[in-house]
């Protein structure tokens, strides 16, 4: 049995979702620490009350190759964000709010249907802010049946104490490790503590779930998948996140380099920004990844086809 629905069964999930809606009466359920009562429809840095906002939801073919499969990823792409990149390629939907209130079964009914169309998994794509809406709309759809694994798609930017509040509910964390330089962090996302916020909620991920498993047809089933998109002019310090996985973490960690890097959003005002990445930094950046002992690599190339990058 999956193990949401061990605790759904046990009466401890719906005791999580509670727990994590009294943490939204004083939030703190980011590193924000805003302490606003977002029950009572105060907003804080995420701009999120009571109600979780989705922007859309359906199957996604344009993930990692082990959540895609065949049929496909089922995302929930929840509207704002706890970060507020200047090159955020998704601006519409994080940062201007894209998106429709939705009710606890309503979210619920979503899961069901991605789960009814096929889809490998539950992707949940920018969950940090609303972590205590997706706990309870999950009590509805384990109750309704829902049974394929859960990923946990974030910025990185988490708390280690909601973390653990997930801890035998998410079965896949797939967070992003953005920078590993605080100045670069503070310029580029407003928030300088990134980096040794991030390594904390990674290594905390990978304590609950471990090394990526694969199932039949080379599907996720369990395990930490990490994201780091390689910046112009090596800002996003790829050779010391690598190194960081590969020595704190495991050799054996799933990261997915990606290269697809291009101006959106404010980047054209930043002059380290305005251009895409060039082949030669992307190839460094691989070599970096190699030469650190991580050989589970994925590239997703500037076209946005991914291509599995082998030893």
């Amino acid at each position: 049995m999956i193990g949401y629905q061990e605790l759904y069964t046990s009466g401890e999930l719906k005791r999580r979702a509670q727990q994590a809606f009294r943490i939204m009466a004083r939030c703190h359920l980011c590193p924000h620490l805003c302490h606003i009562n977002r029950l009572a429809g105060e907003l804080g840095t995420c701009h999120t009350g009571r109600l979780a906002k989705v922007s859309n939801y359906g199957p996604h073919f344009g993930e990692e190759p082990p959540l895609v499969g065949e049929k496909g990823s089922g995302t929930v792409f929840f509207s704002n964000c706890s970060l507020h990149c200047v090159f955020c390629q998704n601006s519409n939907i994080s940062q201007l709010g894209e998106g429709e209130p939705v009710s606890p079964e309503k979210l619920a009914h979503m899961m069901l249907s991605l789960q009814n169309q096929g889809c490998h998994n539950i992707n949940l794509v920018t969950p940090t802010h609303v972590v205590p809406q997706i706990l309870e709309a999950l009590v509805i759809a384990a109750s309704q049946g829902l049974t394929i694994p859960l990923v946990y798609n974030t910025s990185g930017y988490d708390s280690v104490d909601t973390l653990r509040l997930l801890d035998g509910i998410i079965d896949i964390y797939m967070p992003d490790m953005k920078y590993s330089d605080e100045a670069v962090a503070d310029r580029l996302s407003g928030i300088s503590h990134y980096p040794e916020l991030n390594r904390a909620a990674v290594k905390e991920m990978f304590r609950q779930v471990g090394d990526l498993e694969l199932g039949n047809k080379g599907i996720a089933i369990k395990g930490l998948m990490v994201r780091h998109l390689v910046l112009p002019f090596n800002q996003a310090g790829t050779k010391a996140i690598v190194r960081y996985l590969a020595e704190e973490i495991s050799k054996n960690t799933y990261i997915n380099l990606m290269a697809q890097y291009r101006p959106c959003y404010r980047a054209m005002k930043y002059p380290l920004l305005n251009r895409p990445l060039r082949p030669e930094e992307f190839q460094e950046a691989l070599k970096w990844a190699r030469e650190a002992g991580l050989h589970r690599i994925d590239g997703l190339e500037s076209s946005g086809s991914i291509q599995l990058l082998k030893k």
